[in-house]
Formats: structure tokens, C-alpha cells, sequence
């Protein structure tokens, strides 16, 4: 006779969770204070500065968007759960590892020039991140011991992280293939909201 799962409560998992995407997205700007003490050195006016450190602003933007996307889909996940079990407590350590490597990847886009490598990191740590996410939607699904009272999962979490993934595929397959397109790639995600809004339809019409 197998043994029952074992369960634990998740609200711990939650704070704790909450602490490293945190403590992620301040290390974000920490770069940029640096850059911004190395030009008052140097008597650099704010325009001077501004332009001298382009990239480095727009990778610090794009990355902090980013993650709050990925909290606020790991939010609305764990809003089901009030238990979780040994799986997804490896997938959501897995989650957050993803969230902490990303300040590193963005000091690479802002500070050296960009490469097949350099892009296969940033956008392979957002794919990486959005299929564990996607992992994660179908442990809690399948899972029905783990929910709060009342709080079913909808599918619309699941079609979410996987149109997400999806699109990042693309992003990546297009940045390494076309390499003056670059980082617009990204742009792809704007496609990720129709494609998340098919999905859940075809699911729940099943």
C-alpha cells in the first residue's frame, strides 16, 4: 500500500518566496548606483550619464517588469495552494533560482556587448522560469489535497505561463537566428496575452 503524500503548510513557502523576488529585484539597480557614484568621479551631468548608460537603464527596466510578471503569476498560483507537497517545493525552489540568477544576466546586457551568448542566457533564464512556472500550474492542478477551501485553479494560470513559454521560444529561436534583431525579440510577448486567451478557451470548451 503506497503511503499518503505528505503534506506541509505552504504560507512559510509563500513569505519566503516573496523575501527572494524581493531581495531580486532591488539587486537590479545596484549596477546603475554604482555607475551613477563612477560619474560624479568624473563630473558627468545627468544627460551625460543618461546617455552613457542607455543599455544599462533599459536592461534595468525590461528585467524589473519581468519579474514582477513572474511574482504576480507565482501570486496567483499559490492563492489556490495551502499545502504543498515535495514536488512542488523542488519546482518552486528551481522557480526562484531562475529569479535570483537574473540580476546577473541583466548586468550582462547593460554592461558588455551582446552576443549569441549573452542573449541565450537572458532569454534561456525567462524560458527556464515560465516552464517551471508551467510545471508548477499542473502539480497544483493535479493535486486537488493541496487547494485552500474554495479555491480551485483555474486554467487560466496554466495557459498563461505556457503561452508565455511559448513566446520566449520564439524570442530566443529569433534573437540567435537573426542577430540584429537582438533583444527586440522580446517583442514577441505582446503575443503571449491572445495566445493565453485561446488556450484557456479551448480548455475550459474540452
Amino acid at each position: 500500500m503506497a503511503e499518503p503524500t505528505r503534506l506541509h503548510s505552504a504560507e512559510r513557502v509563500k513569505f519566503f518566496t516573496d523575501a527572494v523576488v524581493a531581495i531580486a529585484m532591488t539587486l537590479l539597480i545596484l549596477p546603475l548606483l554604482e555607475n551613477v557614484s563612477e560619474a560624479a568621479k568624473e563630473g558627468l551631468d545627468t544627460a551625460e550619464f543618461l546617455g552613457d548608460h542607455g543599455d544599462q537603464i533599459f536592461a534595468f527596466v525590461l528585467s524589473f517588469v519581468i519579474i514582477a510578471r513572474f511574482w504576480v503569476s507565482h501570486e496567483r498560483l499559490f492563492d489556490s495552494v495551502e499545502q504543498w507537497t515535495g514536488w512542488l517545493m523542488v519546482l518552486n525552489i528551481l522557480w526562484m533560482l531562475t529569479v535570483v540568477i537574473l540580476p546577473v544576466a541583466t548586468a550582462m546586457v547593460g554592461s558588455m556587448e551582446t552576443d549569441r551568448a549573452q542573449i541565450a542566457v537572458y532569454v534561456g533564464i525567462m524560458l527556464l522560469n515560465s516552464v517551471v512556472m508551467t510545471a508548477m500550474c499542473l502539480v497544483v492542478l493535479r493535486h486537488p489535497v493541496i487547494w485552500g477551501q474554495e479555491s480551485r485553479p483555474g486554467l487560466e494560470g496554466l495557459a498563461g505561463s505556457l503561452s508565455v513559454a511559448v513566446m520566449l521560444l520564439v524570442a530566443l529561436v529569433l534573437a540567435l537566428a537573426l542577430p540584429d534583431v537582438g533583444y527586440l525579440a522580446l517583442l514577441v510577448l505582446f503575443a503571449s496575452n491572445p495566445l493565453q486567451a485561446v488556450l484557456a478557451r479551448r480548455w475550459q470548451s474540452a
